[in-house]
């Protein structure tokens, strides 16, 4: 890539200047407390965000939260963001009530060297994900007033061409992030000469959302494994009865013909985890695969399953994966994740986690993050990346 990094604007001096920081802040919230419950994100941004406060810049930092529809709404504030930013900073963040208006007008104004800005919720603003340009572009003017250079270092959102990612570096000199640069260092390890054998794991809910990585990654990987609730779907086309499990019918097709094109690549589970309901305490049991009942839901795959697909991790050199194995928020329906996920950590391998669900669930779980080569901050982008896609926020970059 011929794009300009952090340590190349640090290396002309930033010391007084704006530098405007494009994160990806995006973390989970109590529905009822409203405190976060995982600051994975806001951690992955502080080597970017430690630089240059020790370099004397200036720095705003602005990001999303949630999915608002163009207009304020308090449950998704960055405010909680900004007072765990600067206990993880060791200095108070200044948070703007507004994105470019007064507020964030005077709060960027009254910075110091070395002090930190938070804007409020991008998406407060219709002009941030609007497909009409001239929206866009007028909003993009408005964040580039902000700054006299800018840092992309949201990964989880290059994929969108969205004005703080893809309109505000054509106004502004730009580099990318130490979290951008390192996620796309690691993605492309996966694209271009892997270590064999490489093995692929594929959770989640829904074949539609895999379809385009795996069709990518079927000519590329020596064993593709899935779980999670997708896998019900592939069981079907196998002419198996799958009960009430997640199933897209439209989709059986697609996995029939994906089986018989895999050459034998792709390995399902052997037996899942039913129950009576989708609930915590629901009565549930292991069956095989040929054997589930037609009242009863599959959520988690099996202990054989487990095993099956630890062999096949413990011969790998190259590992990504990407969706939990089952609905690891229940503890009933955990192990299936929890195995997949260790047997990550004990194989001789260089392991990447393809971030969303899966980098949730390593948390959660309490796993030593450190046990895995790396853990990608942003789902979407990293499955697009892999499928070959342009990445609106990287090419804006490249330019």
């Amino acid at each position: 890539m011929s794009i300009r990094t952090l340590d190349d604007l640090l290396a002309e001096g930033v010391s007084g200047r704006r530098v405007l920081v494009r994160a990806d802040l995006n973390v989970p919230l109590d529905k009822q407390t409203g405190d976060i419950t995982d600051d994975g994100r806001i951690r992955a941004v502080l080597p970017t965000l430690g630089a240059l406060v020790e370099a004397g810049a200036k720095v705003v930092v602005c990001s999303h939260l949630g999915r608002p529809k163009g207009t304020p709404d308090p449950q998704f504030s960055l405010r909680p963001v900004a007072g765990r930013l600067g206990e993880l900073l060791g200095a108070p963040v200044h948070f703007a009530e507004d994105t470019v208006g007064d507020s964030a007008r005077s709060t960027v104004a009254g910075l110091t060297d070395g002090q930190v800005a938070l804007l409020e919720n991008l998406r407060f603003n219709a002009g941030e994900t609007s497909k009409d340009e001239a929206e866009r572009g007028a909003f993009a003017d408005q964040l580039a007033a902000f700054g006299d250079a800018y840092v992309d270092d949201a990964f989880g959102a290059v994929h969108r061409k969205h004005a703080s990612v893809y309109d505000v570096p054509a106004r502004l000199p730009h580099v990318a992030g130490r979290l951008v640069l390192r996620e796309v260092e690691v993605l492309s390890t996966l694209t271009s000469e892997p270590e064999r054998p490489y093995v692929v794991v594929l959770g989640g809910s829904k074949v539609s959302d895999k379809l385009a990585v795996i069709e990518a990654l079927l000519p590329t990987v020596d064993r593709l494994l899935i779980g999670g609730g997708m896998c019900f779907t592939f069981l079907k086309a196998q002419g198996l009865e799958v009960g009430t499990s997640l199933l897209e019918e439209d989709m059986v097709e697609t996995c029939r013909n994906l089986l018989e094109r895999s050459s034998g690549k792709i390995m399902l589970p052997v037996d899942v985890v039913v129950a009576d309901a989708f609930a915590p305490d629901a009565a549930h049991d292991t069956v095989r695969v040929d054997g589930i009942p037609s009242h009863r839901l599959g959520l988690d795959i099996g202990p054989e399953t487990v095993a099956g697909f630890a062999a096949a991790l413990s011969q790998a050199k190259t590992i990504f994966w990407n969706g939990p194995m089952g609905v690891f928020e229940m503890a009933a329906f955990a192990a299936g994740t929890r195995g997949i996920a260790e047997a990550i950590t004990e194989a001789d391998a260089f392991s990447v986690v393809g971030g969303g669900d899966s980098a949730a669930a390593v948390r959660a779980l309490g796993l030593d993050e450190s046990s895995f080569n790396h853990i990608s901050t942003g789902g979407g982008a990293s499955l697009e990346y892999l499928e070959g896609k342009a990445l609106p926020g990287i090419a804006a970059l490249e330019n």
